[in-house]
C-alpha cells in the first residue's frame, strides 16, 4: 500500500509539471536542436568549454525541473517562466506594460540572466545555470501562452476537449500540438530548420519585445478562438499547427543569435 501511494504521488508530481511546463519537453528540444544548428564557431568553442560535449537539447529543459529542486534559490524560479498583461495591447502599450512590470517574469529575468551571462564571470556553476535559463526562457518567451493573462493563469484555467479528452488551452500550446505530430525532436528540427540565412534575417532583425508582442498577438487569437469553441479536433491543428511550427523554428532562429551574441563575438 506504501509503494502504491509512493508511486500514486509521484505521478501526480510528474503530471504537475508537464501541466506547468512550457512547450513540454520535445518543443524545448526542438529549438535547442535548432539554435545548435546555427552557432558561430566561437560560440560552439565556448559553450564547449562550460558544457563540454553535451548537446543544448539536453539541457533545453532543466529550468522546470528544477522547479522539483530543493534548493529556493531554484525552486522559486517559476515566475520567470511567464509575464502577464491585459490582452489585445497596442505595441506601445504593451512595451510600457513590460517597463513596468515586476522584477520576476519572463522579460526582466531574461534580460537580467542574459546581462550576468554576458559578464562571464562567476563560478562554472553559475555561468553554466546562466546558459541553462538563457535556453528555456527564450524559448518560453514564443509559446503565446506564456505572454499571456494572470485572471485564467496563461489558459491552464480555461478547460477544454483535445480529441475528447480533457485538457486545458495552455497545455494544448505546450505539448499537444507538438506531440501530435509524431515527430522526435531531432526529426522536428529537421523538417522546420529547411531555409536559408537570407530568410532567417527577417526574424532575428527585430528585439525581445518585438518577439514577445508576437506571442502576445498570438495569445489573442487563441483566447478569441477557443471562447468560440472548446472542442478541438482535426480543424484545430489545420487551423494552428503551422503557426505553432512559426514559433518554434523563430525561436530556435532567435535563440541562436542570443547564444552567438552572448557567447561568440
Amino acid at each position: 500500500m506504501k509503494n502504491f501511494l509512493r508511486l500514486a504521488i509521484v505521478c501526480i508530481l510528474f503530471l504537475h509539471h508537464n501541466w506547468a511546463a512550457a512547450w513540454g519537453m520535445t518543443g524545448h528540444r526542438v529549438i535547442a536542436e535548432i539554435a545548435e544548428n546555427h552557432l558561430n564557431k566561437k560560440a560552439k568553442k565556448n559553450i564547449h568549454k562550460l558544457i563540454g560535449n553535451q548537446k543544448l537539447a539536453y539541457w533545453s529543459n532543466w529550468a522546470d525541473f528544477i522547479k522539483s529542486d530543493p534548493d529556493p534559490g531554484l525552486n522559486r524560479t517559476g515566475n520567470s517562466h511567464f509575464i502577464n498583461t491585459a490582452g489585445n495591447l497596442s505595441y506601445e502599450a504593451f512595451s510600457a506594460a513590460l517597463a513596468a512590470s515586476p522584477a520576476e517574469n519572463l522579460y526582466k529575468s531574461y534580460l537580467r540572466i542574459k546581462g550576468e551571462a554576458k559578464q562571464k564571470s562567476g563560478d562554472s556553476k553559475v555561468q553554466q545555470q546562466n546558459l541553462y535559463f538563457i535556453i528555456h526562457l527564450l524559448a518560453d518567451a514564443h509559446q503565446p501562452m506564456h505572454v499571456s493573462r494572470a485572471e485564467d493563469l496563461g489558459g491552464n484555467k480555461i478547460e477544454v476537449e483535445f480529441f475528447g479528452r480533457k485538457a486545458n488551452i495552455h497545455r494544448v500550446w505546450d505539448s499537444d500540438l507538438v506531440d501530435n505530430e509524431k515527430y522526435s525532436y531531432t526529426e522536428y528540427a529537421r523538417v522546420l530548420d529547411i531555409y536559408n540565412a537570407a530568410h532567417y534575417r527577417q526574424y532575428t532583425e527585430s528585439s525581445l519585445e518585438e518577439w514577445l508582442y508576437e506571442s502576445h498577438q498570438l495569445a489573442n487569437i487563441i483566447y478569441d478562438d477557443v471562447a468560440k469553441n472548446a472542442n478541438l479536433r482535426y480543424e484545430y491543428i489545420y487551423q494552428y499547427k503551422y503557426r505553432m511550427e512559426d514559433c518554434l523554428l523563430k525561436a530556435g532562429i532567435r535563440l541562436a543569435k542570443e547564444l552567438n551574441e552572448i557567447y561568440g563575438s
